[in-house]
């Protein structure tokens, strides 16, 4: 890291996230700019996972399929995944909260040149460590979906599909059936 090490940097909380305009992630104490506003084809792409999770969950009584919000996993470590699905029993008093504090199940993350690396390398540590049951990266000018499950603590890659392709989320007792070509289409 040359002269500038991590000691020297300051270290931001919860409390400081609150006093900030426009939109952050906070990792660990160092705050991330999320703007700018993502490309259309990302939102596009963003919308899509939104509307399928949205439908394919309209029947479950205890999960629902989120847009961007904030999820504060500790006082130092507050983010905002692009499409997530949260599941709980008592999932209507989850919703009324200001922010989300139980580790949702299922999080996409849809990948732009500017988060790429994040959401790659930090992101997908973070949410393992917070025990997401699955994580799925993808991106929008490749058209590839890559889906982890977390088995043992540990993320294991179960497909990568180009365009196309067909995987189940086994979450609560209530499935998932995915296809990806709808995503893109």
């Amino acid at each position: 890291m040359g002269i500038l090490k991590k000691e020297y940097l300051p270290h931001y909380t919860f409390k400081d996230y609150q006093c900030w305009e426009g939109r952050w992630e906070l990792i660990e104490g160092i705050p991330y700019a999320m703007a700018p506003m993502p490309h259309l084809r990302h939102q596009y792409v963003s919308n899509k996972i939104a509307w399928l999770l949205h439908e394919k969950l309209k029947h479950c009584k205890h999960c629902k399929a989120l847009l961007p919000v904030d999820w504060k996993i500790s006082g130092d470590t507050i983010v905002q995944p692009d499409n997530l699905v949260v599941c709980a029993e008592n999932i209507e008093e989850i919703l009324k909260a200001p922010f989300l504090t139980k580790a949702p199940v299922l999080i996409f993350e849809v990948l732009s040149s500017s988060t790429r690396s994040k959401d790659k390398v930090l992101k997908f540590n973070l949410y393992q460590d917070a025990g997401v049951k699955y994580y799925v990266l993808v991106d929008p000018d490749e058209e590839i979906v890559e889906v982890f499950q977390l088995k043992n603590k540990k993320y294991e890659k179960q497909a990568t599909f180009k365009r196309q392709g067909r995987f189940v989320f086994e979450i609560n007792g209530c499935e998932i059936d995915f296809e990806v070509e709808e995503i893109f289409t």
